[in-house]
């Protein structure tokens, strides 16, 4: 399959759930979120009082970026694929009036609905970029933090997105996303089963890889962190559902996927000090 396919398959897919948003229980057609051990329970009840409901229906996450980092009044903050607009609209709330939330998503359906929950909450220092998160369509150094939830992931080219993250990212500015991860080596086969249940975080890179890319990229202190660890019986149902031979599997299965929180830094530009600039 290549690049512009599955870019549509998955433009295809969450339009689909922008579409239901509102119109289901939940949160539409997917097979992630509803309930499942990804995306329930990441957000508190203080941090979704007064948000609209499509914002948190259409929560697709695998964490809650906006609790990994201190945000500072006045900051530029950066959401890559930011869907129905949630973690903006939090980030929105503790950069102040003084600061501005960009939220990047590909996805006409979801940018349409993420911008009427902007207009219902009120959010006048938000603005929703239509684009790729291989391709920002932002200034170099123009962001002081960049978050995204359970989007990387989704990406054939995620080292052009970490590439574009730190061209945009000031120096100094703060990478803190939360996506899915594969821990260790997990087989072929094991891993088109688990992608059978987390059909939104199909893409997972391995925690090694994940440091890997991010140093060569240019980033300093790398660092994930997974906080929840899957087992068989989280997914127990919907692989059975799917024709998968979970017993045979489960012994590779268990703890191989885990949600992690993915940190890092863009150093500092060098400051000069004399005649030549410091080494």
């Amino acid at each position: 399959m290549s690049t512009i396919q599955i870019q549509e398959a998955v433009r295809e897919k969450y339009g689909e759930i922008a579409r239901a948003a509102g119109k289901t229980g939940c949160c539409g057609p997917t097979s992630c979120g509803c309930g499942d051990p990804i995306s329930s329970n990441l957000y508190s009840v203080e941090e979704t009082t007064g948000l609209p409901g499509e914002a948190v229906a259409v929560s697709l996450g695998c964490g809650n970026p906006t609790a990994l980092i201190d945000l500072e009044p006045g900051q530029t903050v950066l959401d890559l694929g930011s869907g129905g607009g949630i973690d903006v609209l939090l980030s929105a709330r503790r950069v102040g009036p003084g600061g501005k939330v960009y939220g990047l998503d590909m996805t006409d359906d979801m940018l349409a609905l993420a911008r009427e929950n902007q207009r219902k909450a009120g959010a006048t220092n938000v603005e929703f970029l239509k684009g790729t998160i291989e391709s920002i369509p932002l200034p170099d150094q123009s962001v002081d933090v960049i978050i995204s939830n359970c989007v990387i992931n989704l990406s054939v080219d995620k080292d052009a997105v970490l590439r574009e993250a730190f061209r945009v990212l000031k120096p100094g500015g703060r990478f803190a996303v939360s996506d899915v991860v594969f821990r260790g080596d997990v087989p072929v086969e094991v891993r088109r089963s688990l992608e059978l249940w987390v059909g939104c975080v199909a893409g997972a890179l391995r925690e090694d890889d994940y440091i890997s890319k991010l140093q060569a990229a240019g980033f300093t202190e790398a660092s994930v962190e997974p906080w929840r660890i899957y087992q068989i019986d989280d997914a127990r149902a919907f692989l059975v559902e799917a024709g998968v031979d979970v017993g045979r599997l489960a012994p590779e299965m268990n703890g191989k996927v885990a949600s992690a929180f993915i940190r890092a830094t863009k150093p500092e530009a060098k400051t000069c000090c004399g005649p030549s600039c410091c080494s």
